[in-house]
């Protein structure tokens, strides 16, 4: 058969599984908090491309939001070169990161602008939509009006809250509660953690309100996309409120509103339509984004997967001042995966997580430099020495055996931990294999076995049962360590992972210690 004859064959067996980000606001450059987003999800998708799925991974950019013109305004240049200069950088965090995402979606992109519009012609035509006058107090920091009888926003406390008369399109969201809620009840959409699957349930049992979906195109300073066919007055003329435009960015970055077929490949045949996001943001995932979809008759997505804050020495992250994190100068000075394992292994997606250097500096030492490190250097310096190939076991004992229980159950604790949202327990489970393997290579001492002859066949059964952990090991990481897992492999000599090693091949330390 052809090449191109197997791929065609791969790609009939395989099936679509699409994951995403959410898009950032991009009135700065990238931090911290969103480099872990990033990574989250791009664990998703590697193990789902593992697993013999099609992924299609998008990301992007939120270029129609009044932040960003206000930021704009702030540094003296054009909203349009601020929000391209700012997508640029987003952008770079795919070689930065490692992210293995297939599409940059921009919202001020003409595909975008076309989805958004057929979107929200959807909701007209099935009724979704009326004008009403609206008064209230807005939130430019997470761009919503806050619920009534409320002073302040609860994830932007320190900002100001503007004060807003005007008269817009509503969406009738309140239609949509209960379908929802049984949606969720019967698990056709997931969310995990369950303490946020309870809280949206709350949310839409105490009933949803009708909201507002449109805009003055004179307070967004012209800088969104128009409402089709508004009517107004250049004086009271409509926007689209930046949700339901960045929304829509997950169905346009695969052809919805240009490529119909690439869209239904890509998300109506998917079997998983995940979304990776943080929790400020997830009522608008769990209940606008379904009652947008409703109204075009698209599937929704399958599964909600929600993260905490990263926050700095105790500090919550901004995009400037000082918890500002750069995720491109932590990759420069320590390496991308050094920084992928901190924020998979040490910020549950459970909570909140915190990071500092000092503490960052501590886990790179102890677990990756003085555990995973040393534990490919010694076994790989030790087979060397033996011969440089791999040996067969010979008979166990009991300390080969209770290796064996850790190495043999590590897969499926991966792939239950990341079935589950629990990258942080993926990691800690791989780390409990290290570390077993590391003890096992103690009490077995082979450098000691390889100076007695009689101890060849215990010699070469302790080589094999840490080579083939290391294997293992090499495994589970390839979605969390993609560059690490393909180092393992290589100075096992293996070419792909999986393969069997022959020669075993010396490479550089995979994590040299920061503190000296």
């Amino acid at each position: 058969m052809s090449v191109r004859g197997r791929r065609e064959e791969h790609a009939a067996m395989t099936i679509p599984f699409y994951v995403s980000t959410a898009i950032p606001y991009v009135n700065a450059e990238p931090h911290l908090g969103f480099a872990y987003e990033a990574v989250l999800a791009d664990v998703i998708a590697r193990h789902a491309r593992a697993r013999g799925h099609d992924v299609r991974f998008v990301t992007g950019s939120d270029e129609h939001s009044l932040k960003n013109v206000l930021a704009a305004e702030r540094a003296g240049v054009s909203v349009a070169e601020l929000v391209r200069a700012n997508a640029a950088r987003f952008a770079a965090l795919r070689e930065t990161l490692d992210l293995s995402t297939d599409v940059f979606v921009r919202t001020s992109e003409p595909r975008h602008r076309a989805a958004v519009e057929r979107s929200w012609r959807a909701l007209a035509e099935r009724g979704e939509l009326y004008r009403a006058p609206y008064r209230g107090l807005y939130c430019a920091g997470c761009e919503r009006f806050v619920d009534e009888g409320e002073e302040r926003c609860d994830e932007h406390p320190q900002s100001a809250l503007e004060r807003v008369e005007e008269e817009n399109w509503f969406l009738r969201l309140s239609a949509h509660g209960e379908t929802i809620a049984r949606a969720i009840d019967e698990g056709r959409l997931r969310i995990e953690p369950e303490a946020h699957r309870r809280e949206v349930l709350a949310l839409l049992r105490a009933g949803l309100r009708d909201v507002s979906v449109s805009r003055s195109a004179r307070r967004a300073r012209g800088w969104a996309i128009p409402v089709p066919g508004d009517a107004g007055s250049a004086k009271d003329a409509q926007v689209i409120w930046v949700w339901l435009d960045a929304l829509t960015s997950y169905a346009s970055a695969i052809g919805y509103g240009d490529d119909d077929e690439a869209f239904g490949a890509s998300w109506r045949e998917a079997r998983e339509r995940v979304h990776v996001l943080g929790k400020g943001i997830l009522r608008f995932h769990a209940a606008l984004w379904p009652a947008l979809l409703s109204a075009a008759r698209e599937p929704w997505p399958t599964r909600l997967y929600v993260h905490g804050y990263v926050t700095v020495e105790g500090r919550k992250i901004a995009k400037s001042g000082a918890a500002a994190i750069s995720p491109f100068e932590l990759v420069a000075r320590h390496g991308t995966d050094a920084v992928r394992w901190f924020l998979l292994r040490h910020l549950p997606v459970d909570r909140d997580g915190d990071f500092s250097l000092e503490r960052f500096v501590a886990v790179h030492d102890a677990e990756l430099a003085n555990q995973l490190g040393n534990l490919l250097a010694r076994t790989v310096s030790l087979i060397e020495r033996a011969g440089g190939r791999v040996p067969s076991a010979h008979e166990e004992t009991e300390l080969e055996r209770a290796l064996r229980v850790e190495v043999d159950g590590l897969a499926a604790r991966v792939d239950d931990a990341l079935d589950r949202f629990a990258p942080h327990e993926a990691a800690s489970a791989i780390a409990r294999v290290v570390l077993a393997a590391n003890a096992y290579a103690d009490r077995r001492a082979p450098w000691s076995l390889a100076r007695d002859p009689d101890a060849r066949p215990a010699l070469e059964t302790t080589l094999f049962h840490l080579a083939d952990a290391l294997r293992v090991i090499a495994l589970a990481l390839a979605p969390l360590l993609p560059s690490t897992a393909r180092a393992i492999a290589h100075q096992l000599g293996a070419d792909a992972l999986g393969a069997p090693g022959l020669h075993v091949r010396r490479g550089a330390p995979l994590f040299p210690r920061i503190a000296r």
